[in-house]
């Protein structure tokens, strides 16, 4: 499990498919078929953030992250990373 540099920029995979869920989310590759499941309503709203954040902080800032807790969610990320969910975009 890895974690991402926050100043980078991220966004999912364009082959990702988000299902919300009361639990947090299922996450749908079509081309790799691998599921993942967001266990957290805020990791949730941290990763539909990506797209519209200059970078990963700025996502868990947006989405109310704590800063202590924000390392936690970067690794979150780096998972997602690590499965091909999410990829790095152009800041």
């Amino acid at each position: 499990m890895s974690t991402i540099d926050p100043e980078s920029a991220w966004q999912l995979h364009p082959q990702v498919s988000v299902r919300p869920e009361p639990f947090g989310a299922l996450l749908y590759h079509f081309g790799t078929r691998k599921l993942s499941f967001l266990k957290d309503r805020t990791l949730l709203t941290v990763v539909e953030g990506l797209s519209d954040a200059p970078n990963a902080r700025a996502a868990c800032d947006a989405a109310g992250v704590s800063p202590e807790h924000v390392p936690t969610y970067l690794r979150a990320l780096g998972t997602l990373v690590d499965s091909r969910m999410l990829v790095e975009r152009a800041a």
